[in-house]
């Protein structure tokens, strides 16, 4: 049995880690804090059995634990996870991990230091959707992946639990990392690169059609050079619907998604699939998490490294990403 607590216990954490967590016999989420007190009566109602704490200092002082569960804005992200490791306890933290390419440089150290697991919960991949064009890709149906296209369209960012001053933290550059990069890029990123590689190159161009009063970014244009062909992602926060979409071309078929829908087309057959819900159905998916608390159990069972390297992929290639958009929009290599 490991014992978790929430350092963070907005939106996500209540509609979306809970539910995951309870459904298991193995984990027990034991106590949580926020710094918006206003967030204690929802967690005791929904842990009755379990503990609130006014600051982490006296969670961490109080508890015996295993790991904490991170659900905070992405600014804050480095320090907690450094507070955590100093303790010795494994992370579970929210997507972005960091917002800072030194800033994951050394939760790195600080991880391999302690000898601890951080994860970063990478859900997408657990949706039916991308499980299906991951076992799709794996099992060899359109031969080596020639180019991917990923398509996100919002008409705005997800809403967030917020004090008066930050009524969502997605909109404030220090408390979310910068826009819709950070936001659904880094879900887009390590898709991308889960099915394609890691790439060579990058370049980006990040825009600002709506929210002009503040330096976001909630349209993003990427391209990647990955090792088989290329990669293309769009996201966008200004859009007139909700939608997503992802292509991925091979040497001998194609895939093809649309909400809930995959088609694969091959030189012999047309194959359908209908993979509910699609991705673009809510924001919280928490049956997507279970996927994800598996794999943590198993990684800190086991000691493994999990998905951090894939998570410091996604860091780095946002860094360069916003290098790339200052610059124009130049290509730069991707290197370590």
């Amino acid at each position: 049995m490991l014992r978790g607590a929430f350092i963070g216990f907005g939106n996500v954490a209540q509609n979306g880690h809970l539910p995951g967590w309870q459904a298991r016999d193995d984990i027990a989420i034991v106590a949580a804090t926020d710094v918006l007190a206003s967030r204690r009566d929802a967690f005791l109602k929904a842990c009755p059995h379990s503990r609130w704490y006014e600051s982490i200092d006296d969670l961490l002082a109080s508890e015996m634990l295993d790991f904490v569960d991170i659900c905070t804005p992405p600014g804050a992200h480095a320090e907690l996870i450094d507070r955590a490791l100093r303790s010795e306890l494994h992370v579970l933290c929210e997507k972005p991990l960091v917002t800072e390419p030194n800033h994951a440089r050394s939760v790195a150290a600080s991880a391999a230091s302690a000898g601890r697991v951080v994860y970063t919960v990478h859900n997408w991949l657990k949706a039916p959707v991308c499980l299906k064009v991951s076992a799709l890709i794996d099992a060899g149906a359109v031969g080596r992946t020639r180019s991917i296209r990923w398509r996100t369209v919002r008409t705005g960012p997800a809403a967030a639990v917020g004090s008066e001053r930050n009524a969502n933290w997605r909109i404030d550059p220090e408390l979310g990392g910068g826009g819709i990069l950070f936001d659904h890029g880094w879900h887009a990123l390590y898709c991308t690169t889960h099915w394609g590689g890691a790439p060579d190159g990058i370049a980006a161009v990040l825009e600002n059609r709506r929210f002009h009063d503040r330096p976001i970014g909630d349209t993003a244009t990427v391209t990647l050079d990955l090792p088989g062909g290329s990669g293309h992602i769009y996201l966008t926060w200004a859009g007139d619907e909700r939608s997503n979409s992802i292509e991925v071309e091979g040497e001998q078929g194609h895939i093809s998604v649309a909400g809930d829908r995959i088609i694969l087309s091959t030189s012999s057959a047309k194959h359908h699939w209908t993979c509910p819900p699609s991705l673009s159905e809510g924001s919280h998916h928490r049956d997507w998490f279970g996927g994800v608390a598996e794999d943590f159990h198993a990684t800190v069972t086991i000691r493994g490294r999990g998905n951090l390297d894939e998570a410091l992929l996604c860091a780095h290639l946002i860094d360069l990403a916003r290098r790339s958009s200052l610059a124009g929009g130049v290509r730069l290599p991707v290197g370590r």
